[in-house]
């Protein structure tokens, strides 16, 4: 059995696993985004020059007979999700304490994989819509169409416990509406989204800015909820607006402020409607990718824009495993991966502990 993977949260950062192994997490690596990175850079004897990919270790374990667990995720020096990796893309080096560097694992006999992190991770999408009086009178069909794209491009075929999405929507009130709870099911999403009528909304102002706070904390909750049940959670925030802020409950800086200070696990984007949005504002809502529609005909193609950008964080995440030659009575060895996606490569040095391996790795 893998043992517990998550401890508590220290400052904001992403979950260390303290299990067979940790990582140290005394590097920033990450300098677009901030306290992204688990690990250190890797040691210069390898010389593996610089990082243009970064993998940022979010928990890692060990499992008997002699298994090692690493998840993490890939960006670029600009923050970008790096999805679609495989095995055969990544390098294993160790340094036991008897080794002046590091030597390369053989990937065939180390047996390295990329697996399913359904065990330990969840992602989870908020779909938070603008439904005041403009997007019900004048562009409703356009956006229900858009929006059954959006839960199409962004929900996997075949439905799994660790991708679920809830919808959301707002106008004038004091309230962030459920439209649909979290869920797997794509056909239910899509008929929640049909369901939508005119007369929804009693309210026909726009509280852009209270929407924004309240969807954040729920995507809090969400990942509150998953550290507890021992699973490492990430969440994208998705809002729709064809205005600007009307109701004036809430300050633009508030929104802002609780957009920045957010868990670092969750992204944010935007989508805006013609041309009385507030297009800089809707762009630090957005902070990790906003799209803009002049007219509501543009609406499929910028959901569309959006959801490759929400799959792409989903799926830049990896479990990677590999059956360490290390055995027991070797201590605490240094590990270093290293990735190759064409020309561009990264890697990140952390260290585990082989007590109790022996021979063989399920």
């Amino acid at each position: 059995m893998k043992p517990t993977l998550l401890a508590l949260f220290v400052l904001g950062l992403f979950f260390l696993g303290a299990s067979c192994g940790n990582a140290d997490n005394d590097v920033n690596f990450d300098p677009n985004q901030g306290d992204l990175g688990q690990g250190k850079p890797v040691d210069e004897c390898l010389n593996l020059g610089e990082n243009e990919l970064l993998l940022s270790i979010q928990d890692q374990f060990t499992t008997l007979p002699g298994k090692v667990s690493i998840f993490f995720r890939v960006s670029d020096t600009n923050g970008n999700p790096v999805p679609g990796l495989t095995a055969d893309q990544f390098t294993i080096y160790e340094q036991g304490r008897n080794d002046a560097c590091f030597s390369t694992i053989s990937k065939t006999e180390s047996k390295a994989r990329i697996s399913p992190n359904t065990q330990i991770f969840n992602n989870n999408t908020l779909l938070v819509l603008d439904l005041s009086n403009s997007v019900l009178s004048s562009s409703l069909s356009e956006l229900k169409l858009a929006s059954v794209s959006f839960v199409d491009n962004v929900m996997p075929d075949v439905e799994s416990n660790s991708f679920k999405m809830a919808i959301y929507w707002f106008d004038g009130e004091d309230k962030l509406h459920l439209l649909n709870p979290l869920t797997s099911s794509k056909s239910e999403l899509k008929a929640a989204i049909e369901g939508i009528s005119q007369d929804i909304s009693q309210d026909p102002s726009t509280d852009l800015y209270g929407a924004v706070i309240k969807a954040t904390d729920i995507a809090e909750d969400i990942l509150a909820s998953s550290s507890s049940a021992d699973v490492i959670g990430a969440a994208s925030v998705v809002v729709f607006t064809d205005g600007t802020d009307q109701a004036s409950r809430y300050t633009q800086s508030a929104a802002l402020n609780k957009v920045n200070n957010a868990n670092k696990n969750i992204s944010f984007f935007s989508i805006g409607l013609g041309a009385e949005i507030d297009a800089e504002v809707l762009s630090d809502i957005g902070k990790t990718f906003s799209v803009f529609a002049g007219n509501k005909e543009e609406l499929e193609s910028t959901f569309n824009d959006i959801s490759f950008r929400v799959s792409e964080q989903a799926n830049s995440f990896y479990l990677f495993e590999y059956c360490s030659p290390k055995r027991d009575g070797s201590g605490e060895n240094n590990l270093a991966i290293q990735v190759r996606e064409g020309n561009r490569q990264g890697a990140v040095q952390t260290k585990f502990n082989a007590k109790g391996f022996t021979g063989g790795c399920e």
